[in-house]
């Protein structure tokens, strides 16, 4: 929850809500793509039913599976070329007109974008073919310029197909010609800079380093600092532990990044075990008594491990649509700590402005003389509180399915935290206690505290927090009104098992005593990958060993004496 500026109390003006931001950008231009050359390398027979569809200069893919017919991908549709099965001989006749394929099985034309990727039998013969028109667009950075004005280290996330690498390409132009910076691109499969010896014109005159072999990735992105003394290093999908280590050495030595990485949001990222530590990484630390009483939550609480290697991310949802965080280090502390901060996001119209949306303030405006409190409601009457009860359920479910993307923090007034707690835990709900009501997302009271309207209550209703009430404080009320709020999917009490990584890590800390006390090793129950790392971290923390076993979904951590 975002804090209110403090504002000089003699100003006498209402605070407005923020607005969007509307800003001027260039509508994208396509650089020429050299289609014809594409064209080209494809069968006869396959070229001229594609030169016959008007939207021909709207291609995005051509694909060729052996024994099937091949199919025509465009902006918004997908054609079947129904006359046109492909054969050996039309495989043989593309693969001996483009370049050589690389361990990565990927393959381009000289001096072009276009890729031709293989899809290979376990003889090592190509069975099938994706050719993709490659395009340099300029004006699509202009939605994220002014943070690569900034000179920090820039992280671009999203899935396949969203336009990162057309992205990434600007950016490296832009920050080259317009900025003057020494740029070196470390382009591992020649998709940033195309084909060949020569760079595309699309990166402008940023240098580029091309990579041997796809695991020689990291080796590459080092030598290039070593030896040519970059101010920025452009990277394209980050995805071996070796390469988010290279990078944080980069990162360490002042030469700002722009790279690319496979996700879908930073709650994504930071389950990633390979590349959470692009962000900093995520370590569980071990409270004492005292501190855990004061923050309200379990000893062991998950931190953030080190310093991010980014200094800001950028979620892309789609071409258009792009979500800005600006400190990693502020936003992944309060991910982890259960309060998550709200991204910007910014959107591209047609015509290439955009806007920017700030975070959603959830704190109603505040006067200058000081905060407005809400005038005391009157008592409700009898058919009114019947009508809110028959409701509650259905709003319930509602913010459930809202929330259902991130964790909902629960502050309880009247109501038993160790029953509410327990119940969290027993149903699997994405939920924790909050320590404060202005940390929380919603307040679960019971009805008599209602209309004693306590002090607490009625701050958490002037910061705009979501109201929940029950009935009395037993452990059926607190267990109908979670199942209520969030909806279908809850887990019953008899279905429950240890899975969440909080029961996990609990799990994991009784089967270090036991280790400690018998000398014995001691076998955990099956984890994914992500929560065996935790476990992992916890019983070295404890100066103890430990190994993964068994097969998934049954692989498991075992702990052993020292």
């Amino acid at each position: 929850m975002q804090e209110s500026k403090e504002l000089n109390p003699q100003v006498e003006e209402q605070v407005k809500p923020k607005k969007p931001r509307q800003s001027k950008g260039r509508a994208e231009k396509q650089v020429p793509d050299d289609l014809s050359l594409l064209l080209e390398v494809l069968p006869q027979r396959v070229r001229d039913a594609l030169r016959k569809d008007p939207d021909v200069e709207n291609l995005v893919e051509i694909v060729m599976d052996l024994g099937r017919i091949a199919d025509a991908r465009f902006f918004g549709k997908d054609v079947r070329l129904v006359d046109i099965e492909v054969t050996p001989q039309d495989l043989e006749f593309v693969v001996k007109r483009v370049g050589s394929f690389t361990g990565d099985n990927r393959a381009g034309i000289e001096r072009t974008l276009h890729r031709i990727s293989a899809i290979r039998n376990r003889r090592q013969q190509v069975i099938g073919l994706t050719c993709r028109v490659g395009r340099a667009v300029t004006g699509t950075v202009d939605i994220i310029r002014d943070v690569i004005e900034t000179g920090k280290s820039i992280l671009l996330l999203g899935p396949p197909g969203v336009g990162k690498t057309t992205l990434l390409r600007e950016a490296a132009r832009v920050l080259a010609d317009d900025f003057n910076k020494r740029v070196i691109v470390v382009d591992t499969s020649n998709e940033i800079a195309g084909d060949g010896d020569v760079p595309h014109p699309g990166i402008g005159s940023a240098r580029r380093m091309q990579v041997p072999a796809p695991e020689l990735q990291h080796q590459v992105m080092i030598e290039a600092v070593e030896n040519h003394m970059p101010e920025v290093i452009v990277i394209d999908e980050i995805g071996t532990l070796a390469e988010a280590l290279a990078a944080r050495t980069i990162a360490e030595r002042g030469v700002q990044l722009v790279a690319t990485a496979h996700g879908i949001n930073l709650d994504n990222l930071l389950s990633n075990p390979t590349l959470s530590d692009l962000v900093g990484g995520v370590q569980v630390v071990t409270l004492s008594d005292e501190e855990a009483r004061r923050r309200g939550t379990r000893k062991s609480v998950l931190e953030r491990k080190a310093p991010p290697t980014f200094d800001i991310l950028v979620e892309i949802h789609d071409r258009n649509q792009l979500a800005v965080y600006h400190d990693i280090s502020r936003v992944v502390d309060r991910f982890l700590s259960g309060s998550p901060l709200r991204p910007e996001n910014r959107v591209r119209a047609a015509d290439g402005s955009f806007q920017i949306e700030p975070p959603a303030d959830r704190r109603p405006a505040r006067r200058a003389d000081g905060p407005e409190r809400p005038a005391k409601p009157e008592p409700p009457m009898e058919r009114a509180e019947v009508a809110e009860e028959q409701s509650q359920g259905e709003k319930s479910r509602e913010s459930g399915r809202r929330r259902r993307s991130g964790v909902t923090r629960i502050y309880p007034i009247g109501v038993s935290r160790i029953r509410l707690d327990k119940s969290i835990r027993e149903l699997r709900v994405p939920a924790r206690l909050a320590d404060q009501p202005i940390h929380a997302d919603v307040v679960l009271s019971l009805k008599a505290q209602r209309k004693r309207e306590p002090k607490k209550l009625q701050e958490a209703l002037d910061d705009g927090v979501d109201f929940r009430t029950i009935k009395s404080n037993t452990s059926s009320q607190i267990r109908s009104f979670l199942i209520d709020y969030f909806g279908a999917g809850v887990v019953q009490e008899e279905e429950w098992k240890v899975t969440s990584a909080e029961e996990a890590l609990h799990e994991a800390e009784d089967a270090i005593v036991r280790v400690q006390r018998n000398v014995a090793p001691v076998e955990l129950s099956p984890q994914n990958s992500y929560v065996r790392r935790l476990q992992h971290e916890l019983v070295y923390s404890h100066g103890l060993a430990s190994e993964s076993k068994g097969k998934p979904p049954y692989r498991r951590v075992v702990v052993y004496p020292a």
